[in-house]
């Protein structure tokens, strides 16, 4: 499976609560904590469960959050030819 990494701008955020809604594989919950504007922003619960997908950052109607593909440690592939 593939792994990514979210990224939340908290002061952008209006707490519409898309990104949870959305967010196939339940990397976020709303926070009980506030934002200057006096929003709950959200937070991650899961980090081990992003996929990447982006999903959470094109349901944003603020731009607050997007999701990136992390590179994954990848095992060496054998050389040569099998017989």
């Amino acid at each position: 499976m593939a792994k990514g990494r979210v990224s939340i701008v908290v002061e952008r955020c209006k707490a519409c609560g898309f990104c949870v809604e959305f967010c196939p594989t339940h990397v976020l919950a709303l926070s009980c904590a506030f934002n200057s504007k006096g929003y709950h922003p959200p937070h991650v619960v899961h980090p081990e469960k992003c996929s990447g997908c982006d999903l959470c950052g094109m349901y944003c109607p603020d731009f607050a959050i997007y999701a990136t593909k992390t590179a994954e440690a990848q095992a060496p592939k054998a050389s040569g030819c099998a017989k």
